[in-house]
């Protein structure tokens, strides 16, 4: 008995050094952990590591005009993830917002290519069951240019085979259709217009 506690114990040791010693990785993020003291002591105390399982995200907009933002995004565990945006320079009314496929604008914001589409459907409202999971609806600036939005969404996770992190967010220059435009890019960009501001995203510390 004694010889297998010690077993458990170095085990733990082992794993918990590993844990701490290993490089950080957006793959598996986790961003504080801390140690539960149990019957067994010590050694019980060293075998258990609770990680909390909340994301941070963050992509700054940047353009060619005035137009500049910041969109932060936020998920714990595997719920849906909130987007808080503020993008500051536009022209008063809707403006179309998507989460594109590419983390690309060495090309400026046409390089971050078409909207995040995984499941290869049409595009559509936020609402919508045919989408593309980039599909973000509009944003709506005031008087002075400030579009300010809370977004809550199940389709722009940031981990697992669809995460958004190292895609990018485009802010439009015309207000988005919805794909129910008629016209002959609605079903495919919703007749958002020219790329005024793009920014790659990309994970931070909570």
């Amino acid at each position: 008995m004694a010889a297998q506690s010690f077993l458990l114990a170095a085990t733990a040791t082992a794993t918990t050094a590993a844990l701490f010693a290993a490089p950080y990785s957006s793959a598996r993020p986790f961003h504080s952990a801390h140690f539960v003291a149990g019957p067994g002591g010590a050694a019980a105390a060293r075998a258990l590591v609770v990680a909390d399982a909340s994301k941070k995200a963050v992509a700054v907009l940047k353009g060619t005009s005035e137009v500049e933002g910041v969109v932060t995004l936020t998920q714990d565990d595997d719920g849906p993830t909130t987007v808080n945006v503020r993008i500051t320079g536009l022209t008063p009314g809707l403006h179309g917002f998507h989460l594109h496929e590419f983390g690309d604008t060495t090309n400026g914001c046409i390089s971050t290519g078409p909207h995040f589409n995984p499941n290869n459907l049409t595009h559509g409202a936020p609402e919508d069951e045919v989408r593309h999971a980039g599909d973000l609806g509009n944003i709506v600036a005031n008087a002075e240019g400030v579009a300010e939005a809370t977004i809550v969404d199940t389709q722009i996770p940031l981990s697992g085979p669809n995460s958004v992190v190292g895609r990018a967010f485009v802010v439009h220059e015309l207000e988005d259709d919805l794909g129910k435009g008629g016209h002959e890019l609605s079903l495919s960009t919703g007749n958002a217009g020219g790329r005024l501001a793009c920014g790659v995203v990309g994970l931070t510390p909570l």
